[in-house]
């Protein structure tokens, strides 16, 4: 069964318009219309108004916004078609606005402006890291809007990378789950357990390598649930639910400080009383945790 709620970084209300990506001509046009829109975006971060009643990203006309490489991240139909771009620029100042990121109000955000800054930040992240040719090593040129660098020594093509990992929900079949806490984390954050899959690897068979890595716990009933980008800087999370055969932990390989297990309503009482911190709601962590509670 596939969760109903869609996580909240997957939200997405503007058309990708992948048609677009190879009229070079008209890419250029439209990045400087007035009509156009365009994010600024730097390190993560973009600009929010500080005045709306809800965090609100700013966007500036195609002709003003600042100077810098521009990626198309889409066109959004109505009485006059609206084209999106980011540029990878400094922040510029502006009264009444900050940098903030994707963890910090990537939950508040509408759909089109979550799809739209989730798509931005990932795209900054793959150019900012991949300038260059990894068979020749020559500086890679933009091409398709951001999608695509093209190595104009060797003639390859190459595109944003995606990583995918595994986030899974491990319970007993009863009444109590599984979580962890990773060295890095603040006392008292648990969330779910998560790792990355392997090359020549299904996502079923990395759920449950995942857990028996971090936990020493065996699972079965491997159930997908949903997924999220989680460009940090360039995943995928594929959420998953798994049943625990067997309940001893053990933590052998050092990449979990601490795990638990909890009942439903253990659980609902640590959260209350800040024993257990959950992770953020702009993660699909929250939600698998949250929709499992919900069930009882």
């Amino acid at each position: 069964m596939v969760i109903s709620r869609v996580p909240v970084l997957s939200r997405a209300a503007v058309d990708r318009a992948t048609f677009r990506r190879t009229d070079e001509e008209w890419l250029a046009k439209a990045a400087v219309d007035p009509s156009s829109r365009v994010l600024v975006v730097a390190d993560g971060q973009t600009l929010v108004d500080l005045d709306a009643e809800h965090p609100r990203i700013l966007w500036w006309p195609g002709d003003v916004a600042p100077e810098g490489e521009r990626y198309f991240l889409g066109e959004q139909a109505g009485e006059e078609d609206t084209a999106y771009f980011a540029v990878a620029a400094a922040l510029p100042d502006r009264e009444g606005a900050r940098p903030a990121g994707l963890r910090e109000i990537g939950a508040a955000l509408s759909a089109a402006d979550a799809g739209l800054l989730v798509n931005a930040i990932a795209l900054d992240n793959w150019h900012r890291t991949h300038p260059r040719c990894p068979r020749c090593g020559a500086l890679t040129e933009i091409r398709q809007g951001g999608q695509l660098r093209l190595c104009p020594g060797d003639g390859s093509s190459h595109f944003p990378r995606t990583d995918p990992a595994v986030i899974m929900l491990v319970h007993d079949g009863a009444d109590r789950c599984l979580l962890g806490r990773q060295p890095s984390w603040p006392e008292r954050r648990f969330s779910c357990l998560a790792g990355f899959v392997e090359s020549g690897e299904a996502a079923e068979a990395a759920v449950i390598r995942e857990v028996a890595e971090e936990v020493g716990v065996t699972v079965t009933d491997v159930d997908y649930r949903n997924s999220q980008p989680w460009p940090f800087p360039c995943s995928l999370m594929l959420g998953f639910r798994a049943r625990a055969t067997d309940e001893t932990i053990t933590l052998p390989d050092g990449e979990i400080a601490e795990a638990i297990w909890l009942t439903r309503q253990e659980l609902r009482d640590a959260v209350s009383s800040g024993a257990v911190l959950l992770p953020p709601p702009v993660s699909i962590a929250h939600q698998l945790i949250d929709e499992w509670l919900d069930e009882a």
